[in-house]
């Protein structure tokens, strides 16, 4: 690979996936503040968001930066669902969901509880959950106009996904694994970065449709509750923030060779032709396979690169220089090269002093090596 060699160990690189959220998520966390005249400038700031990646289409900002702004933005404004529906949700509402859904003894039990409590606190719309065929759905129900009867206007796409984002997070960790999605409809026209939306939720992702909703295994609603009153203080931290990153679509082989080459060493990752060799495929099969996905060993390799870097200069303090070796950079001009294609700015924007809060990532804790094949 062009610019890459073998470097000493440097900063450590983050074990569990974080990923990066698209600067568009940032815009729609923000909308409600400007719509109040609330100046974003200094809860931007706490976060460690650069003002100046705001006007960049490809800029990306670290999950934990995204938590920060989240919460932040929650106790700006009084309300956890970012002033998107005419009630809202008052903070606090998302801890007593937790305490409400832990005693459930099955996941069906537990999001039929969900849904019940959020329909008391939200007036705009509110969830079913059907089983039919052996397809559970969460469908989402407008309420209707008083007037006309019908369903009022749709709302935007961050208002429905982040209803059904809350919910499917909340259950991914009841039960301790990713519940994969079906399919994922919405009601609204596909906004400009419809693309993430299909990374959070399923490939199988319509815009335009008569209703909005999620589906999948009705299997899953037999899982039982893994977790206890005792574990929710640590989830709560980073959480509902980290459902953008942590339960995002895994399916497919793209993520697989994603996930292997997360837990190994940059300066390790194979070539093309030694992946297909590992995988027992032709490196035709494998760019084949891949760009069915949407997706190539090139962009896999520099998403993931962009990603680990994001990380890396939001949650250390290692210079350029040793984040550039630790991705296995030969110099860290390269780094920088390569940096602004991905994001379309400079590493220096995600150094930002930011302010402590109580809505903390995850600690980084040391790569480990592994070298067998993605599974």
């Amino acid at each position: 690979m062009t610019e890459l060699v073998n470097h000493q160990p440097g900063p450590r690189l983050s074990e569990p996936e974080k990923g990066t959220i698209a600067i568009a998520f940032v815009h729609e966390a923000l909308a409600c503040l400007r719509e109040r005249g609330i100046d974003e400038r200094p809860l931007l700031a706490r976060a460690g968001i650069s003002p100046e990646l705001l006007v960049m289409p490809q800029a990306r900002v670290s999950s934990s930066a995204y938590g920060l702004l989240w919460h932040g933005i929650a106790r700006a404004i009084d309300d956890e669902f970012f002033g998107l529906d005419s009630r809202g949700m008052k903070s606090g509402s998302f801890t007593l969901l937790c305490h409400a859904l832990i005693h459930s003894d099955t996941l069906g039990r537990a999001l039929r509880r969900a849904l019940r409590f959020l329909r008391l606190l939200l007036d705009d719309f509110h969830g079913e959950l059907e089983i039919e065929a052996g397809i559970a759905r969460i469908r989402l129900i407008d309420r209707l106009d008083r007037a006309s009867g019908q369903p009022i206007a749709p709302r935007r796409a961050f208002a429905y996904g982040t209803y059904l984002l809350l919910l499917h997070g909340l259950a991914c960790w009841l039960v301790g694994r990713r519940i994969p999605l079906l399919s994922a409809q919405f009601r609204c026209a596909e906004p400009p970065y419809g693309q993430e939306w299909r990374v959070l939720f399923a490939q199988d992702l319509r815009f335009g449709q008569t209703g909005s909703g999620i589906s999948f295994d009705a299997d899953y609603l037999a899982l039982r509750n893994l977790r206890e009153e005792s574990a929710m203080k640590e989830f709560l931290r980073s959480a509902p923030a980290n459902f953008l990153v942590k339960y995002k679509n895994s399916a497919g082989l793209s993520a697989r060779i994603r996930r292997w080459l997360r837990d190994q060493d940059p300066t390790d990752w194979p070539s093309l032709p030694e992946l297909a060799r590992q995988l027992n495929l032709s490196e035709a099969t494998l760019r084949r396979r891949l760009d069915a996905e949407g997706s190539s060993y090139r962009a896999i390799l520099d998403d993931l690169r962009r990603d680990m870097a994001i990380g890396l200069l939001a949650d250390s303090q290692a210079s350029l220089a040793d984040i550039a070796a630790a991705l296995g950079f030969s110099e860290a001009s390269a780094f920088h090269r390569a940096f602004r294609k991905w994001t379309g700015s400079r590493p220096g924007e995600y150094r930002l002093p930011r302010a402590p809060a109580a809505a903390g990532g995850i600690p980084p804790v040391s790569a480990r090596s592994s070298h067998g094949k993605p599974g």
